[in-house]
């Protein structure tokens, strides 16, 4: 199991986090899903806690065939997705990533990972010059440009921690996988929360209702980009009146006839061949002299009775 706890300053205020980053991940989950790939949003819906009270449940799917390694994709399934759970009291937040289900056991080291969204490098193909922070001045809240060091005298400045569990208990395979799953977790959180920032013009003037209901929309219309996966197979049930039925009333019907179909049946008119004699006389076995015996060969996998002495 490998355990990291990412920090990541932002130039926001708490408040303003919260609904700049139900703002990021609605649009960045729309803008990474394609056809059978991305970020799936399986539920999410109001959920009350007894400890921290009322708060938000999500379950989604995070589709990474196309972003396995090749040393990867021939041990993984076709359809290879990591689970992520999510019960959000703000400001506290539970996130919960599963390959395979698993409980941690006991005390794991916690790896400390630094997260600086303006200067972290991001995968070359996330790389878009509207989101780089190092150039990029907000409008409507007259921040930005991020320059070295800006962690030390921004203001406002907040602070998101995310500690992550990894658990792939397979042999020969649990580092590299769990390493795997870390660097893309990471690369999702650095440039998420870079779009975030970038996007604080878009979402700065929102009202909670208004980011919830961009988010239910948003989330719609990724499901339907993404598509059904996997694909579902449907049966369609033709009744026969004048066929009973011995299954469940849910099974598909069988035609039943006693008449064979069309393509099976033997023209009447056919003319019978002439290969073979009209009839074929046997010896009588009751006569000594005809030689003719009864083999005994047919068994079928019987026990032979023993023959009286």
């Amino acid at each position: 199991m490998l355990m990291k706890e990412y920090r990541i300053c932002m130039p926001l205020t708490v408040e303003e986090y919260r609904i700049g980053q139900l703002y990021m991940i609605s649009k960045h989950s729309h803008e990474q899903s394609e056809r059978g790939e991305g970020v799936e949003v399986v539920q999410n819906e109001p959920y009350e806690d007894p400890t921290h009270g009322q708060g938000q449940f999500t379950e989604k799917r995070v589709y990474l065939n196309n972003k396995l390694p090749s040393w990867a994709r021939a041990v993984v399934p076709k359809i290879f997705y990591v689970t992520e759970k999510a019960w959000n009291y703000y400001p506290y937040t539970i996130t919960e990533y599963t390959i395979f289900d698993s409980e941690p056991k006991g005390e794991e080291e916690i790896e400390v990972c630094l997260v600086d969204i303006a200067y972290d490098e991001i995968p070359e193909r996330y790389y878009k010059e509207s989101e780089d922070l190092r150039y990029f001045k907000s409008e409507k809240t007259d921040r930005g440009v991020l320059q070295e060091g800006w962690i030390d005298n921004q203001e406002p400045i907040m602070c998101s921690y995310k500690l992550v569990t990894v658990k792939f208990e397979v042999w020969g395979l649990q580092t590299r996988v769990e390493q795997f799953v870390h660097k893309v977790i990471r690369d999702v959180l650095l440039l998420g929360h870079r779009q975030a920032f970038a996007w604080v013009d878009e979402w700065i003037e929102m009202t909670m209702d208004e980011v919830r209901e961009y988010e239910r929309a948003t989330q719609e219309a990724t499901n339907r980009k993404i598509g059904p996966f996997p694909p579902s197979i449907s049966i369609t049930e033709t009744p026969l009146a004048s066929v009973a039925r011995n299954g469940p009333s849910s099974a598909p019907s069988t035609p039943l006839s006693t008449e064979a179909p069309e393509y099976l049946s033997v023209p009447k008119d056919r003319p019978r061949k002439k290969s073979a004699p009209e009839t074929l006389t046997l010896p009588d076995p009751n006569r000594r002299d005809s030689g003719f015996r009864l083999a005994s060969i047919f068994s079928w996998g019987s026990t032979p009775s023993p023959q009286p002495e």
